[in-house]
């Protein structure tokens, strides 16, 4: 037979005071002596009393939860950011629900939705694909939202955002790479990140313009997708680098750590020896980027900042504290995939 939970009425007859008084004590409510909550405290542990959670929400108008919505539970880049959103809720009381949206805007905005109607305190949305199509709907819920590298290109203004300046990571990039010698220097990029990917390009190409280097369409690929997943942006890498190589680069700058990871296991069935006959800089620093073979040269992102900048910013919002959205600085880690042109 199911055990009955203990309720606040059985820890009032038990101590020989009034329901009110318990609810009281359990709140460490002033009105009630140190000694009596003392007391009423240790009965509830010793009786295994736990809160219920709706009865406190009903009262205080806070569930103390947040929504977190991502594009899949399998992208390695994620993982971190999800680690910092917890770090910071927990410390502040709030736990996290998780949903993913599988880079589906109405999905994501049906998820938003979902999280509205249980009452979520607030919403953080990764790599969110809302456009300003989408400002009525999200105007109606009024529920603080903060956006971790938003992918959407007409959100500017929508919503408070915490991201890192892809620009300047894949400008980063590309004088890495022309510090080695290199100037035949090729990009695979991601048509399912619209907003970054235009910003990654937009580095590229500023960083070879002030290096005197014309742009080259051919040396640009941008692979489709509809769902960015690993698998996919492996094999965007994998299918990306014939036409790279009929170019004749000499280095690939990739959209991600992913992208970079294809290539290189094209390179491998071709006999292509990384660095020594070709150097490839990926994106994220995601934690398999240290242990592929070469280990990969690429552009950290602060991922676990990322998540804990974005969770204070939206407990700030909801607190009504003074807030301001952030770009954070990405960072280039050298590895062995990238090496000096040969006879530079």
């Amino acid at each position: 037979m199911q055990r009955r939970e203990v309720s606040i009425a059985d820890i009032a007859q038990v101590a020989g005071v009034s329901h009110t008084t318990v609810s009281r004590a359990l709140r460490d409510s002033p009105l009630i002596s140190v000694d009596t909550r003392e007391r009423i405290h240790r009965l509830a542990e010793e009786m295994g009393y736990t809160p219920n959670a709706i009865a406190q929400s009903l009262q205080t108008r806070q569930t103390y939860t947040l929504g977190l919505v991502v594009t899949s539970i399998a992208d390695p880049f994620l993982g971190d950011v999800v680690k910092g959103v917890e770090e910071v809720a927990r410390a502040a009381g709030f736990s996290v629900l998780l949903s993913a949206s599988h880079n589906d805007p109405e999905q994501e905005m049906a998820i938003i939705e979902t999280f509205h109607r249980r009452r979520v305190d607030g919403i953080l949305v990764a790599s969110s694909r809302l456009t300003s199509d989408y400002k009525k709907r999200l105007d109606r819920l009024r529920v603080p939202t903060v956006l971790i590298n938003g992918q959407a290109e007409a959100q500017d203004g929508l919503l408070h955002w915490v991201a890192v300046d892809d620009r300047v990571g894949a400008q980063m990039a590309v004088q890495h790479l022309l510090q080695l010698g290199h100037r035949a220097i090729g990009y695979i990029g991601a048509s399912s990140r619209p907003r970054s990917n235009r910003q990654r390009l937009e580095g590229y190409r500023s960083a070879l313009e002030a290096a005197s280097i014309s742009f080259d369409e051919a040396r640009v690929v941008m692979a489709p997708g509809i769902e960015a997943s690993d698998e996919e942006d492996v094999a965007a890498g994998e299918a990306s680098l014939p036409a790279l190589l009929a170019c004749g680069v000499t280095a690939i700058f990739c959209y991600n750590d992913m992208i970079a990871v294809g290539v290189q296991v094209a390179c491998r069935e071709r006999g292509i020896v990384i660095p020594r006959d070709l150097s490839v800089v990926g994106f994220d620093d995601i934690r398999m980027a240290g242990y592929v073979n070469p280990p990969l040269t690429t552009i950290r992102q602060p991922k676990v900042e990322l998540g804990s900048r974005a969770a204070q910013l939206l407990l700030d919002l909801l607190d009504r504290r003074p807030v301001q959205d952030h770009l954070l600085s990405p960072v280039l880690v050298h590895r062995s995939s990238t090496a000096p042109l040969t006879g530079s």
